[in-house]
C-alpha cells in the first residue's frame, strides 16, 4: 500500500476511533488471533526473504505488521488491565517465541544486518496499550540503531507517555493505539507525550 494512501486511511482511522464511544473496540486494529504460521498480505509465502519491506523504517511494513490488540483491553478494563502496574509481564510472550519470531521476521524483511542482537522483537501496539502479546502482525524485528527517525528505545518512551495519558483519563485507548500504530514519532510532540 502506498506510504501516502496508509497514512490517510491511518488518520481517518484516528479521528474514528476518537469519536466513537468508550465501549467499543478500536477501529483498523485486528483482535488477536495466533496461528502456527499466519499468511502475509499479497499472497507472499510467511518466511521468505523479503517478503516485507524497509522503507517504511523505522516503522513496519504495514502489509506485514498492522497491527493487532488484545481483546481483553478495552476503554473499560484499562483500570484491571494496562493501568495496573507490572500487568504486562502476564501477558508478554517468553523469549523462546519472541526470538524464533524475530530470526524469521529478520529474514523476512531482508536486513544485511541478521544478527538478532541488533533488533528488539517489538509491538507495533504496544502491551502498555493493550497490543496482542503473541500476534505476528503486532510484532516486527524493530532495529535497535536509528533507522530513519528513531531508535526502539525512542518508541519506548512514546509508549510510556501515551500510557500514563490513557490512565490518567487524558486520552482514550483508542487514540493512543492509533498514534503508535500509524507513527510513533508524531506522539513524541509534547501534546502527545507531556
Amino acid at each position: 500500500m502506498p506510504r501516502v494512501f496508509a497514512v490517510v486511511l491511518c488518520t481517518t482511522t484516528l479521528l474514528t476511533a476518537i469519536a466513537v464511544s468508550a465501549s467499543t473496540a478500536s477501529p483498523g486494529f485486528a483482535a488477536e488471533r495466533v496461528s502456527a504460521v499466519p499468511a502475509v498480505p499479497g499472497g507472499a509465502v510467511p518466511g521468505s526473504p523479503g517478503t516485507c519491506s524497509q522503507v517504511y523504517l523505522p516503522l513496519p511494513d504495514p502489509a506485514c505488521q498492522p497491527g493487532a490488540v488484545n481483546p481483553d483491553v478495552t476503554q473499560e478494563t484499562i483500570g484491571s488491565t494496562i493501568c495496573v502496574a507490572g500487568w504486562t509481564r502476564t501477558v508478554r510472550p517468553p523469549v523462546s517465541y519472541t526470538n524464533a519470531l524475530k530470526v524469521r521476521q529478520i529474514a523476512e524483511y531482508g536486513y544485511a544486518d541478521t544478527n538478532p542482537a541488533h533488533y528488539e522483537e517489538d509491538h507495533l501496539v504496544p502491551l502498555e496499550l493493550g497490543g496482542a502479546p503473541r500476534d505476528p502482525r503486532n510484532l516486527w524485528p524493530e532495529p535497535r540503531y536509528d533507522a530513519g527517525g528513531g531508535t526502539a528505545a525512542d518508541k519506548d518512551e512514546v509508549e510510556n507517555a501515551l500510557r500514563k495519558k490513557v490512565c490518567a483519563g487524558l486520552m482514550p485507548l483508542a487514540a493512543a493505539r492509533t498514534i503508535m500504530a500509524v507513527d510513533w514519532r508524531r506522539g513524541r510532540s509534547a501534546a502527545a507525550t507531556r
